[in-house]
């Protein structure tokens, strides 16, 4: 297993025949307003976000911006890229001049992230970016503000804030059906292959699991408990240090606490399988993932009995959901912008002082 994205296509499975989510249930012929998205960073993940595109209805892709000229050429056959809507990296600043391109969707390591947010929006496109959104939270908090100042919409590729398992968890929450939320477990991990990948170059990851799967735990301890944590104590592992080299963690165990009193655990790891879980517990009744953060189908239960809600591909459900933000000012149940990724990198940076220090460390969100 070589990537985070080998472990969640492992846990994929075909898509469910059931009803189609609200948003497919239109009209056949859509005539509203497109999304006109160039994707950067032609790795595997882009091309999964460009397979799925071609079943949306709001957003196309239109554009392709890469360092490996032989990918721009295989793009433009494979999906219809017009050359003039291509772009290296010394050429994107052009793309200021090309009406043609709405948004840049920005998919490459992380540490690119913050001078490529910013150039998209000094370029004056929309910018949705993967998550994490930057490597800390003073470069998150500068592309949030460079977005702002251009009067472009930031968002963060959080697809598991459309998925509709996920959704009803929320509702049920919302609605007091599990009662006061006391607990949350969030396990992500996987084992991690070829040592000389990015993932495991702190310059272009920034850390290690924490950076990479770790960021599902994060994130969903917040949309799962339906608060801000306060306060987060954080342990590390390291079991292989020829492997995960100084800078980049293989295991971090990290315990929120919140507001209402409820405490959650997580675990965030490079050297285990089988995780992928969430679990949250109330008063009244619980809820359970596993898969919980995954390509797909999601699995759940709660005390109520299955979650039975549709699958349907993540990234198209994503990309047709953040056209509706950008062009219809559309506000989801959970947010995706980028004060919303702003958190979870202070969050990042939180739990590794917690590991350096040894001390818990108060959080402000």
């Amino acid at each position: 297993m070589n990537t985070r994205r080998d472990f969640l296509q492992k846990v994929a499975a075909s898509a469910l025949i059931l009803p189609l989510p609200s948003w497919a249930l239109s009209a056949p012929k859509y005539d509203g307003p497109v999304l006109r998205v160039a994707l950067m960073g032609l790795g595997g993940y882009a091309t999964r976000v460009a397979d799925a595109m071609r079943d949306c209805k709001k957003a196309k892709l239109v554009g392709a911006i890469s360092g490996t000229p032989d990918k721009l050429t295989n793009w433009q056959s494979k999906y219809g890229i017009p050359e003039k809507n291509c772009y290296n990296y010394q050429t994107f600043s052009n793309i200021r001049n090309n009406p043609d391109i709405d948004a840049v969707y920005i998919t490459t390591p992380n540490s690119l992230h913050h001078s490529q947010v910013l150039q998209a929006a000094a370029a004056g496109k929309h910018v949705l970016c993967e998550k994490p959104m930057a490597l800390n939270a003073k470069e998150g908090a500068e592309m949030v503000a460079a977005c702002k100042k251009a009067g472009v919409k930031l968002l963060v590729g959080y697809r598991m804030h459309f998925e509709p398992k996920t959704l009803e968890v929320i509702r049920m929450r919302n609605s007091g059906e599990f009662g006061k939320i006391l607990f949350f477990q969030g396990l992500c991990g996987f084992r991690i292959g070829d040592p000389t990948q990015w993932r495991l170059n702190r310059e272009l990851a920034g850390g290690g699991s924490l950076m990479d799967i770790g960021i599902y735990a994060i994130n969903g301890t917040r949309y799962m408990v339906g608060e801000e944590p306060v306060w987060v104590t954080a342990q590390e592992t390291k079991t292989d240090k020829v492997k995960f080299k100084e800078g980049v963690d293989e295991t971090i165990q990290f315990q929120f606490g919140f507001p209402s009193g409820a405490v959650a655990s997580c675990l965030s790891t490079y050297s285990m399988n089988n995780l992928d879980r969430f679990f949250l517990n109330g008063e009244k009744g619980f809820a359970e993932m596993q898969p919980s953060t995954g390509y797909g189908p999601i699995k759940g239960r709660t005390n109520k009995g299955e979650l039975t809600q549709p699958h349907a591909t993540h990234q198209m459900v994503q990309m047709e959901e953040m056209a509706d933000i950008i062009l219809n000012g559309k506000q989801p149940i959970v947010p995706v912008d980028g004060e919303e990724g702003l958190k979870d990198l202070k969050i990042i940076d939180a739990i590794y002082l917690a590991v350096k220090t040894g001390k818990k460390v108060p959080l402000n969100l």
